[in-house]
């Protein structure tokens, strides 16, 4: 639904990604009048160039775990009134390393862990035998998760919205000042009680000073779309590699014995921000990825070198033949050293909310109740 009319709104939410219709959502669902307003003709940022994969198992310990599991729950909920497909739910954690073991079995013994299993290296040959390859030892494994096709189900997000709440949409529509009532856009006037602003990685348009004083830099991730292997995956596949790049696991005392060895192993792939992370879409081709790479405006350029590292995790960690290309693309999203999300309050009527993690789409829900509940109460 789109409208040039001016009409009284009680939030307006700026940016049109996973974090803004999270709060569309959260905030129509209380009944409130909301417009989205967007500067793009639609959501072309990090919500749609990830791997639409919505992660519980591994996410850090406390707060972002119970974001996560919540999120979960809402996209489980709404994804089919939405008319979005769940591709495949869980997660495969493969492992090659001893210390992958000790580390999992503490993770285990967490509150996170709960639900999870570890398997065997003959246990996950017996469930899955396309992720064994000769040198595993095992995985962890995680019903929690669950994974959409981010490019499409954004699109299918925003329509539902229109249609079940009757959320206005203004794409194309650059909002360069907000002071509730007041919104002004390239196209005029909006008027709303509330405004909640989910910029993403754009620092500069609104509030730069106040973005600034977080610290928030960029991360440009290299992704890769490969021809069907042939098989079905069972869940989500990661490796050893993530094990070291998520909190949930990372923090936890005995991840220190792993990383040393993968510094020893694999500091190639570390020093890329290398970790595997393979989901399947409907037509049986996997998303694949992927890099970090960190800057206050990383190069547009990705080494060659990145892709190979990625590939080289993926033939390792599972037995699904060899790779084959057939999409290639780069990501970018806003990162902190000291948080995985900001909400700031520059005015009693004004939220700024960042994920600052690359966890938007698993955690944009669980974000969106706190922001609603601080603006407007349980």
């Amino acid at each position: 639904m789109t409208s040039t009319a001016e009409t009284h709104f009680d939030v307006a939410v700026v940016g049109g990604g996973i974090v803004g219709l999270g709060h569309a959502y959260a905030a129509a669902r209380r009944g409130k009048r909301v417009v989205v307003v967007d500067r793009s003709v639609r959501a072309v940022g990090a919500s749609i160039r990830n791997f639409g994969f919505v992660t519980v198992t591994g996410q850090e310990r406390g707060l972002s775990w119970s974001l996560a599991k919540h999120s979960r729950d809402v996209w489980a909920e709404i994804a089919p009134k939405a008319g979005i497909e769940v591709e495949h739910r869980g997660l495969t954690l493969t492992i090659r390393r001893q210390e992958s073991e000790t580390l999992i079995d503490a993770f285990l013994k967490t509150e996170m862990g709960e639900g999870c299993e570890r398997w065997s290296a003959a246990e996950l040959r017996r469930r899955a035998p396309d992720l064994a390859a000769d040198d595993t030892l095992g995985a962890l494994f995680s019903p929690h998760e669950l994974r959409v096709e981010s490019r499409t189900a954004l699109p299918k997000l925003a329509t539902w919205l229109a249609d079940a709440y009757g959320v206005e949409f203004r794409w194309e529509t650059a909002a360069f000042a907000v002071a509730p009532p007041r919104i002004e856009t390239s196209r005029g006037t909006i008027r709303a009680e509330t405004a909640i602003l989910c910029p993403g990685d754009d620092f500069t348009t609104l509030l730069p000073e106040r973005i600034a004083a977080y610290g928030v830099r960029r991360c440009r991730l290299s992704m890769l779309r490969l021809a069907s292997p042939g098989v079905q995956l069972p869940s989500a596949v990661m490796s050893d590699l993530s094990l070291v790049r998520y909190r949930g696991y990372a923090d936890l005392p005995e991840a220190k014995a792993l990383r040393d060895r993968l510094e020893d192993e694999q500091s190639d792939h570390l020093a890329h921000g290398v970790h595997l992370i393979v989901v399947q879409s409907a037509d049986g081709s996997l998303v694949v990825g992927d890099s970090h790479h960190y800057d206050a405006q990383p190069w547009p350029f990705a080494a060659a070198q990145s892709e190979a590292l990625i590939l080289s995790e993926y033939s390792r960690a599972a037995d699904l033949g060899p790779p084959h290309v057939i999409e290639r693309w780069t990501g970018e999203y806003a990162v902190a050293d000291d948080r995985t999300f900001l909400m700031d309050s520059p005015g009693p009527a004004v939220r700024l909310v960042i994920v600052t993690s690359g966890t938007g789409a698993s955690t944009a829900f669980g974000i969106a109740e706190r922001t609603l509940t601080d603006l407007f109460g349980a």
